[in-house]
């Protein structure tokens, strides 16, 4: 029995350096590809374009766009992939496997790429911590079914966190699939800010959200503007 078809949904801004890299390397899954441009001001539509299956254009903010990319997908399984983000070899057979398997959700492990000593620990931490809360978080490549996306009302219209708020419900239906192949994501945060600094400031940051502070006032002290929610 083939597979269930998988729909790859790619939120895009300001990613003209390196966007043609990450789609050409999608290609060759065989999935659907559907970019979600959240205006741009550089070339990153233009090189998109040839790249996908769908190019979409969409208010400005991560979950607007992946909640525009899902409503377009043609796949029984979507999968939010940052343009940063790289999925391990044969992504598409294993997302596959684990939701054939009972699991109506699940995400990859997680490798940073860059040259800081602190990486791997970090990763390591993140997985574990993943594992054991059944959260996950954008950088992870988050796959779902049209169906449980659907029934959690998909990504919460807010500017950050919007990864946690979609395990917290997704985690209601079942635990995730926690596949240990990895997805390598780009360190570039970490290394601009300070690397103890950003993962500091991250923890912070989702603590306060815990306790109910909004998450546009955070995302504004994160230093991300998004369009008026």
């Amino acid at each position: 029995m083939s597979p269930p078809p998988l729909t790859l949904i790619v939120p895009m801004l300001n990613e003209e350096a390196g966007i043609a890299a990450a789609l050409g390397a999608l290609r060759p899954l065989g999935a659907e590809i559907v970019a979600v441009d959240g205006g741009s001001g550089d070339q990153t539509l233009a090189l998109a374009a040839p790249l996908c299956d769908q190019l979409l254009r969409s208010p400005r903010g991560r979950a607007r766009q992946m909640n525009a990319g899902a409503a377009a997908a043609h796949g029984d399984i979507l999968l939010f992939l940052h343009a940063d983000t790289v999925l391990p070899a044969q992504a598409d057979r294993l997302v596959g496997e684990a939701i054939a398997g009972d699991a109506c959700w699940g995400r990859f492990d997680v490798r940073i790429a860059g040259d800081s000593a602190w990486f791997p620990l970090i990763a390591t931490l993140m997985n574990l911590r993943s594992r054991l809360t059944g959260i996950a978080t954008g950088d992870q490549a988050i796959f779902v079914t049209r169906t449980a996306f659907a029934q959690v009302g998909g990504f919460a219209d807010i500017p950050l966190m919007e990864d946690i708020v979609l395990s917290q419900r997704l985690r209601q239906l079942g635990r995730p699939a926690c596949l240990r192949q990895k997805v390598t994501t780009s360190g570039r945060r970490w290394e601009k800010q300070g690397v103890l600094r950003t993962v500091f400031t991250m923890w912070w940051l989702r603590l306060r959200f815990f306790f109910g502070t909004d998450p546009a006032k955070l995302a504004r002290e994160y230093g991300y503007a998004p369009e008026a929610q």
